[in-house]
């Protein structure tokens, strides 16, 4: 059984996935049975294993294809943290989906390949070796490449070429890293560090930045974060699966475990690489939110907001105090909850208003009072105002920066909050404080239904806040974080 369970995680996606692309446009309800089905599944096996894990359990699948390449799917507690996220925001992604869609063109092929991205995304948080995570890595772009251009306009497929401009050589970057290392020390496994001083201290080095290279596509750092903001041509689900269940977390991801379990924490100050990228994730920080307050479309602006939010995470990995990598691990859950309430929202915006700019959201929590007070949570959050998400993670990144020597961050931190501020608080002002506009008074007031719309939306906000009053919950976020960072990486 504990052989099989991380094999039954990964197959209740992709089985849902692969059935989904041989079914007619007209079978909503088997299709729709098929992939709430799979995430329901996937929710209640992950529970099971959460309380395996805690007390001790060890999942492992090994399948073995030629001697000393092999497929390993281990199930440890960064992976839970990581593949909890994604099951759990798929569920709501997948129904918010549904209602969002409609009866519109082309939905086998859309929720194959969402349910395809998922699967990758799975096999990216249970990948035990490098050559492991690699195959999902590029599975993960196969997959979600089919979702931004969807639409097929000539928007969207600017995006996707935008898109495969920078992650095709990011992945080519990853691959020599993994070659380059794995040639000398043999197959690196995350739960047993190989002994990389095998090579000398420049090797490792340029191996280390062939590495962030290669995941910081994905991960949106600067300069590799170009595609992100126009990939919101996309629709409003594939948005919010980009940037709150998949590919800017599994970039993140990646850097947590070339960090944490490839390199070590004790290694990365030897070699002097901590402070290059903690100074890397700080300038994506300011230059997203810098960028974020250029813009007058609402998608947009929240691209560059994950660009921003993104790097906390890489931040408090990079500062390696027990504070800042704790924050870091829970920011990979607090900021998906809150981004992708505010993708939700957004999308409910443009789907029944049709607002897409900043300056059409005049008045419109009068009309659409749920989308608003959501939207309005997820904001603060991201600002870092408390009680919410947002402010726990600062609040451990802060701690945690004065803990690791690095005062400075300090002054990135308020800065950033301050940008967080000056680009989210004036949305919220626009919807509760100003006359509505004409675009909103004119004909029928713009609904929210149906239910399916607008409940991920209410869940995912109230989450958001949830989770920053109950951080000191050891069934948190933040007490996972806590759990892993003690257990794994602090001892």
């Amino acid at each position: 059984m504990n052989a099989a369970l991380p094999v039954l995680l990964l197959l209740t996606s992709l089985v849902a996935a692969t059935a989904t692309f041989f079914l007619p446009q007209e079978s909503h309800r088997l299709r729709n049975l098929l992939n709430l089905g799979g995430a329901v599944l996937k929710l209640g096996l992950i529970a099971f294993m959460l309380i395996q894990v805690v007390q001790g359990t060890i999942y492992e699948t090994r399948l073995e294809f030629a001697p000393g390449l092999y497929l390993l799917l281990r199930v440890d507690a960064l992976s839970l943290l990581f593949v909890s996220l994604s099951a759990f925001l798929w569920l709501l992604t997948t129904i918010y989906a549904i209602a969002y869609l409609g009866n519109k063109p082309d939905l086998s092929r859309f929720f194959g390949f969402f349910s395809l991205c998922v699967a990758a995304t799975t096999g990216i948080a249970l990948s035990g070796t490098l050559i492991s995570f690699f195959i999902f890595f590029e599975l993960l772009t196969l997959s979600t490449w089919p979702l931004v251009v969807h639409k097929q306009d000539a928007k969207s497929i600017a995006a996707g070429r935008s898109y495969l401009t920078y992650a095709l050589p990011a992945s080519a970057l990853l691959l020599i890293a993994i070659v380059w290392l794995e040639s000398t020390v043999g197959p690196v496994e995350f739960a047993m560090p190989a002994d990389l001083r095998q090579l000398d201290d420049t090797s490792l080095r340029i191996i280390f930045a062939l590495f962030i290279a290669g995941l910081g596509a994905k991960a949106a750092l600067v300069p590799l974060h170009g595609w992100l903001p126009a990939a919101m041509a996309a629709p409003a689900p594939v948005s919010a699966l980009l940037h709150a269940v998949a590919v800017v977390k599994a970039g993140a991801f990646g850097v947590m475990r070339i960090v944490l379990d490839v390199f070590g924490l004790d290694l990365m100050a030897e070699l002097g690489l901590a402070l290059p990228l903690a100074l890397l994730a700080s300038v994506t920080i300011l230059w997203g939110s810098a960028r974020a307050l250029q813009q007058t479309e609402i998608k947009k602006r929240l691209a560059f907001s994950t660009v921003s939010q993104v790097s906390y995470i890489v931040l408090g990995i990079a500062l390696a105090s027990p504070f800042a990598v704790i924050g870091g691990l829970a920011h990979l859950v607090h900021q998906g909850l809150m981004k992708i309430t505010l993708f939700f929202c957004a999308g409910i915006f443009d789907e029944r208003a049709g607002i897409t700019r900043v300056d059409q959201l005049d008045g419109i929590g009068a009309r659409m009072p749920w989308a608003s007070v959501c939207f309005s949570l997820g904001a603060i959050g991201m600002v870092g105002l408390p009680p919410t998400a947002g402010f726990i993670t600062k609040i451990y990144l802060g701690i945690g920066a004065v803990q690791a020597g690095a005062p400075w961050v300090i002054a990135v931190l308020a800065a950033s909050t301050l940008l967080n501020a000056a680009y989210f608080l004036p949305l919220v002002y626009r919807i509760w404080f100003l006359e509505p506009g004409a675009a909103i008074t004119a004909g029928d007031a713009p609904t929210e239904r149906p239910l399916g719309l607008i409940a991920p939306a209410v869940i995912t906000a109230f989450a958001s806040v949830a989770v920053g009053l109950l951080a000191a919950a050891t069934f948190s976020p933040l007490g996972w974080a806590t759990l892993i960072a003690e257990r794994e990486y602090l001892r």
